[in-house]
């Protein structure tokens, strides 16, 4: 089913997906049609605008969010483009700016041609106890901020280089 945004996520347990179900429920109250979809099945081709979401594991963006930008960077070069990676365990500038400066390096190798008109990192989640061995082992943390995912997609929704205007590059 065709929508206005597209948000397309790849994520591993969890965490990311309901990043980006919450962005597409934030484009919706803002009377923009949107849906969120995992990167394995989401097709870009009918929507005015696209947002990206890629967990990020050790410095590397999720599989599925790169295997969607490569699959269809011809497309996405075409459309309004934005990308979020999640993952950092703590919202301290230092781990924000670390994990935003691995997404802009891992985007630009994957697909250097796009370009993104907002790039954000947002904190990430763990439960151990849905991971296996030896992560099951690590401390449970959420450092989602919801406002943040929130204020964002507002952002974005009145970005006339965004939802306006067709970008044509």
């Amino acid at each position: 089913m065709p929508a206005d945004v597209l948000v397309a996520y790849g994520s591993k347990h969890g965490s990311t997906r309901e990043i980006a179900e919450a962005i597409a429920e934030t484009f919706r109250s803002k009377c923009v049609d949107a849906r969120a979809e995992s990167a394995l099945t989401a097709d870009p081709h009918d929507a005015r605008a696209v947002v990206v979401g890629a967990a990020l594991y050790t410095g590397r963006i999720h599989a599925h969010a790169l295997r969607f930008l490569r699959a269809y960077e011809e497309t996405l070069a075409e459309l309004p483009l934005a990308v979020f990676g999640s993952g950092p365990r703590t919202l301290e500038p230092e781990d924000i700016t670390s994990s935003l400066r691995q997404l802009r390096s891992g985007l630009q190798r994957a697909v250097p041609r796009l370009r993104p008109v907002s790039l954000m990192v947002f904190g990430g989640a763990v439960d151990p106890h849905v991971l296996r061995w030896p992560f099951s082992r690590m401390p449970a943390f959420d450092a989602r901020d919801w406002d943040a995912v929130r204020d964002w997609t507002i952002e974005l929704a009145a970005r006339r280089d965004f939802l306006e205007t067709p970008a044509i590059r």
